[in-house]
């Protein structure tokens, strides 16, 4: 496998696009915010902030909803939407697709449906309530092909928190049959209450602050984010270098819902089938960008799975603690942060926890610090075991 990421944009709690991404990275701060919900119960989240003020185009005015704000804000930086209209001159709107992962896709509309006034009255949601266009799964992938004037094949992956890693892996399958000659990647997901009280009766929310990989651990902060990259094959774009999908590795051990395998099966056929993938042993890689959740269990099965596939000694962050757990966009936010590491020769740390569990072991960074990485691991696993690993190559 050999995929250029051509141009990438991010937009997290840390602000809006790569500089604001890069400069939250680099200084080892935390974006996380309070909150209660509404028993009182305190957790944290990585809100967005400015999604009420951006406007969607009138033609797209049923579009309009929380998720679909943020992947237009998105798509609005870095120049993304502008690298993309080149590319559709080039090899025509036919040819480039669309690929978007998410969880909960715009469910906060439908939300805010069943607590307003006219449902209280009637008993039902009205007949022109936007389900197709806000709620539906495939929303966000129509909304941004729209947005962009793409006119390939489009779809979305919905496998919770490994989405968009796996949004990677279906474009380069695209580019690599020749369906495309590039795709839009992009993981989007937003706050809402089903998200957030969804992981508080799986009793799965941190009481406070999330401390990934911590002895102290408890539990997920959620977050909300977008990301988007344009990929397709290195001759396309015309230029060897920079950042390139190498690998890739899917798994789905299916052991629990929402459990993972205690002795680690999933992640580690993941990361193995990446390395494989790849060409990599052990030793070659640089850095790994950890799922690291902070929830007990999850944060245990992956230190195992790095540990046994000879991966322990690599240098390890999460950037969970930083911007909270990002669900279906936690896939697109791992390769931009390592994208903007390896730009910046920094490997990213992780904030809010203060000393590695001491039965783990994996070489955790507390604190992000100066280093090359030429080689890296992207890690998502999401509910049900469906897991996938990212592996990216920088070249100068």
């Amino acid at each position: 496998m050999d995929i250029a990421v051509h141009r990438y944009t991010l937009t997290s709690a840390f602000g809006q696009g790569l500089a604001a991404n890069r400069a939250g990275l680099t200084g080892g701060r935390s974006a996380l915010s309070s909150y209660a919900l509404a028993d009182g119960f305190p957790c944290a989240l990585g809100r967005v902030s400015g999604l009420e003020d951006v406007v969607i185009a009138e033609r797209l005015a049923r579009y309009d909803c929380r998720n679909n704000r943020l992947a237009e804000l998105a798509l609005e930086t870095d120049g993304f939407k502008d690298a993309v209209a080149a590319v559709i001159r080039d090899v025509g709107a036919g040819r480039v697709g669309v690929v978007i992962g998410t969880s909960t896709s715009g469910i906060a509309t439908t939300e805010a449906a069943y607590r307003s006034a006219a449902f209280a009255r009637d008993g039902v949601l009205a007949a022109d309530f936007p389900y197709r266009e806000t709620h539906n799964v495939f929303s966000c992938a129509d909304f941004v092909r729209r947005s962009l004037g793409a006119q390939g094949p489009a779809l979305v992956v919905s496998t919770a928190c490994s989405s968009s890693a796996k949004a990677f892996v279906a474009a380069a399958r695209l580019v690599a049959s020749g369906t495309c000659r590039a795709v839009v990647v992009g993981g989007v997901d937003s706050l809402c209450d089903t998200t957030l009280y969804g992981f508080h009766s799986l009793g799965l929310l941190s009481r406070g602050h999330p401390r990934p990989f911590s002895a102290h651990r408890d539990g997920i902060g959620v977050g909300e984010a977008a990301g988007f990259a344009l990929v397709g094959p290195p001759t396309l774009f015309g230029a060897r270098g920079g950042l390139h999908l190498v690998g890739a590795g899917e798994s789905s051990d299916a052991y629990h819902m929402t459990a993972p395998h205690p002795e680690a099966l999933g992640a580690r056929e993941a990361i193995g089938a990446a390395l494989q993938d790849a060409g990599w042993a052990p030793e070659d890689v640089d850095y790994v960008h950890l799922h690291g959740t902070g929830t007990p269990h999850n944060d245990a099965a992956e230190d195992q799975g790095l540990a046994r596939l000879g991966l322990a000694g690599v240098p390890a962050g999460s950037t969970k603690g930083a911007i909270g757990h990002t669900l279906g966009a936690a896939g697109v936010c791992g390769v931009a942060f390592v994208g903007q590491g390896m730009e910046a020769c920094f490997m990213p740390g992780t904030a809010n926890t203060e000393a590695r569990d001491p039965t783990f072991h994996s070489d955790l960074l507390l604190a992000g610090r100066p280093g090359v990485i030429r080689r890296a691991l992207v890690n998502t696993f999401g509910f049900g075991g469906s897991n996938c690993s990212l592996a990216l190559e920088w070249r100068s």
